[in-house]
């Protein structure tokens, strides 16, 4: 057992006391008229089965209805609201990630005789997405290629001509730790779980389109974007008859970039897209570095290569960079954490908290900057959460719905909310609350995180009623066995009774 689990043993079981007496305190909601309609939801088969924990509080925090407020739940993504607060909370608002290249050797006449290294500190950006619920604001929107294409312009600027050497992908910001232990084997393969690293580009992951071929038996055509010379694909798809159910699945060698495809889909089945994670994730900004700088009319000689050692090419880094790019500012790199829920931009915040206020870019760093932020600063008691990684995909968070508002009345209140704020979902807005609460009175007055992993959903955030009134609330659900549609809906009807 490491030190810091056991510093954190040590101090849940010096606050367990502490979490008693509070629980002797806590307000006992009254069987009232809200208590009965938002029972009578929870009552229903097979829902009634489920674990719910639910917490609502007014504008003064008055207990309106509790449920299990003070068990501890599987919040699945609302804990990306502990990344995000954290963030907001301890960089500062202009913080940005900076890229920068450095040439590892000397410069003559156009050629490089050295190595062109690329050193990444966590930027996220190199991406294509939009960082607005208005895609059409200026500026709102950005593509991977456009920042790549920017370094590479920087780099000819430099009058750097040829590279003798490699170009290599150094990603020695954050720790070696690609992977958090916990996520399971096969969801390492894609785009929820892409590995985290100091470099990033396309959410360190390939883009896989499929569709049926022209008929029955003959194979998919499958494309994979964007190609940098890193992957391989072996078709061993097929096109089934209309109607048949879609089988179709990617798998990867492990460690490798061999990609191969099994199963079918039906010949009247329309073109879909799977995001693909990619296992280097320093070879790959790499490899997009070196097909940037071909379009820019810079050759290199040397292979294209990945570091992960801090010692490599450090005496280099003293230098100045021949090129540099920053990212988006905070208020950019968290917004769709919580608006889409992206779980590779969560877990990159992560480690940038570990690094820039722990010292240390890794899961463990991030975890204790999070721990300290919610005790010390928001006063939440320590045996009211335990925190594994930053997206919540992991089964090993724990959270109390009465942390999870204690922590959003907090952010409510807080000097540097509006980053917070702004990046919640807004019901019937872009975003993972885009088709909820539409057509009910509770469109565009819900603010609220989902959440969503295998036998657990939950809903936490704000309600403003047509009073002007907020209300903060959390539901969360675990261990049901019921139909995501069905346990959204009753999700939303009991966020619908709590307005009322």
């Amino acid at each position: 057992m490491t030190t810091t689990k056991l510093r954190r043993i040590h101090h849940a079981a010096g606050a367990m006391s502490l979490l008693a007496l509070a629980a002797l305190a806590a307000p006992i909601a009254a069987q009232d008229g809200l208590a009965r309609r938002i029972e009578r939801h929870l009552a229903k088969a097979p829902l009634d089965r489920g674990h719910w924990g639910i917490l609502v509080v007014d504008g003064s925090g008055k207990v309106l209805y509790a449920a299990n407020a003070d068990r501890l739940f599987v919040p699945a993504s609302n804990t990306k609201l502990v990344v995000v607060a954290a963030g907001v909370a301890t960089l500062p608002p202009d913080y940005r990630a900076v890229t920068s290249v450095y040439a590892a050797g000397s410069l003559v006449d156009g050629v490089l005789d050295g190595d062109l290294v690329v050193y990444g500190r966590g930027d996220p950006t190199f991406s294509t997405r939009c960082y607005g619920i208005d895609t059409t604001t200026a500026g709102a929107c950005d593509t991977a290629w456009s920042r790549m294409d920017s370094l590479a312009i920087q780099i000819t600027a430099r009058d750097i001509r040829h590279v003798r050497g490699a170009i290599v992908g150094d990603g020695s910001y954050f720790d070696g730790e690609l992977y958090h232990p916990s996520w399971e084997a096969y969801d390492l393969n894609w785009w929820y779980a892409a590995p985290v690293s100091g470099l990033g580009f396309n959410d360190n992951s390939v883009d896989l389109s499929y569709r049926p071929g022209p008929r029955p038996d003959t194979p998919l055509f499958i494309d994979f974007a964007p190609d940098v010379g890193l992957f391989t694909l072996e078709n061993r798809s097929r096109t089934l008859a209309a109607g048949e159910r879609r089988t179709i699945d990617f798998y990867r060698a492990a460690g490798t970039h061999r990609i191969w495809a099994e199963g079918g889909m039906p010949v009247d089945a329309r073109e879909r897209t799977e995001h693909f994670a990619v296992p280097d994730p320093n070879l790959y900004f790499a490899a997009a570095l070196r097909t940037a700088l071909a379009r820019a009319g810079v050759s290199v000689s040397g292979p294209t290569l990945a570091t992960h050692d801090s010692l490599d090419y450090a005496p280099w880094r003293t230098a100045p960079p021949v090129a540099e790019l920053s990212s988006r500012p905070l208020r950019d790199l968290v917004f769709p954490v919580l608006n889409s829920s992206q779980n590779w931009f969560a877990e990159m915040l992560l480690k940038t908290l570990g690094r820039i206020a722990g010292g240390d870019g890794s899961w463990d760093a991030g975890i204790e900057i999070e721990r300290a932020f919610l005790v010390d600063s928001v006063g939440i008691d320590s045996t009211a959460f335990w925190l594994s990684d930053g997206s919540g995909l992991s089964s090993g968070n724990l959270l109390t719905p009465r942390a999870l508002v204690t922590l959003l009345r907090h952010m409510d209140t807080h000097p540097k909310k509006e980053a917070f704020l702004s990046a919640l979902p807004q019901s019937g807005a872009l975003g993972s609350l885009e088709r909820r609460f539409v057509g009910t009175p509770l469109e565009g007055r819900v603010f609220a995180k989902t959440g969503s992993i295998f036998h657990v959903n939950a809903l936490s955030g704000y309600v403003d009623r047509p009073d002007g009134e907020r209300l903060t609330f959390s539901v969360i659900v675990n261990n049901h066995a019921a139909r995501s549609t069905e346990v959204l809906s009753t999700i939303d009807s009991v966020v619908v009774e709590m307005a009322r």
